[in-house]
């Protein structure tokens, strides 16, 4: 997979964003400019290339999937990220919905746990630019307590319930998106804030306050995979 922009391409993109994003609802317009910015066709296999800009996750290996454009859409625009935002996203697969954060806030931690996605999506960064941006390798339920705390975190994996470890790393007042559910078809992509002092939850309660849509994402595993580089 080479991390490089095609041209061809800018025409889809832009048609994507308003065909997908903006007709089927998502407002924020840092949001659509952000999707607009990020060539989908240099973090997809090849083999999938020609199917970039289609509103739909596609397979990238290691029984994962590059997310679905309109799903990226609605997760950042629910997070409200500000430009001096500190991100967590959990799943980096190959580094996309990173790389469309990094253009919404000051810097990414993007975890993932298959040692040869987290490689690649480093090295396609890095090759394009995304320098606020840093890959982990590493177990995502347990999240990256050095970097901590957060100001949003997000998954691009399901769980029955979202893991403890992330919500104690996110900051009082923080975001957190993630599909909720125990099979693709009963997920719910979910948002949650964090109380902050003074709001009359209890220090570092963390509720729900939204179910935004359906989703099918692939499941969030424990544990480490080691594939070599």
């Amino acid at each position: 997979m080479k991390a490089r922009p095609q041209p061809q391409f800018d025409a889809h993109r832009a048609e994507m964003v308003r065909r997908d994003l903006a007709r089927r609802g998502v407002r924020d317009q840092r949001v659509l400019e952000a999707m607009g910015s990020v060539p989908r066709e240099a973090f997809v296999p090849s083999a999938q290339r020609r199917s970039a800009y289609a509103d739909r996750a596609l397979p990238l290996g290691f029984g994962q999937t590059v997310s679905q454009p309109y799903v990226v859409a609605v997760t950042l625009e629910a997070l409200r990220l500000a430009a001096g935002d500190r991100v967590l996203e959990i799943g980096a697969g190959s580094g996309y919905a990173a790389a469309v954060a990094s253009r919404l806030a000051a810097e990414v931690v993007a975890v993932e746990r298959i040692e040869r996605l987290a490689t690649g999506a480093r090295q396609r960064l890095e090759s394009l630019g995304y320098g606020n941006v840093t890959v982990v390798w590493a177990d995502g339920a347990e999240g990256h307590p050095p970097g901590a705390p957060y100001d949003a975190v997000f998954l691009s994996a399901a769980a029955p319930a979202v893991p403890q470890a992330l919500f104690d790393q996110l900051a009082p007042g923080g975001r957190l998106v993630a599909p909720v559910g125990n099979a693709s078809r009963d997920q719910q992509l979910a948002l949650y804030e964090k109380s902050e002092p003074g709001d009359g939850a209890p220090d570092g309660d963390a509720r729900r306050c939204a179910g935004l849509l359906p989703v099918a994402f692939v499941p969030l595993l424990p544990g480490v995979r080691a594939t070599g580089k």
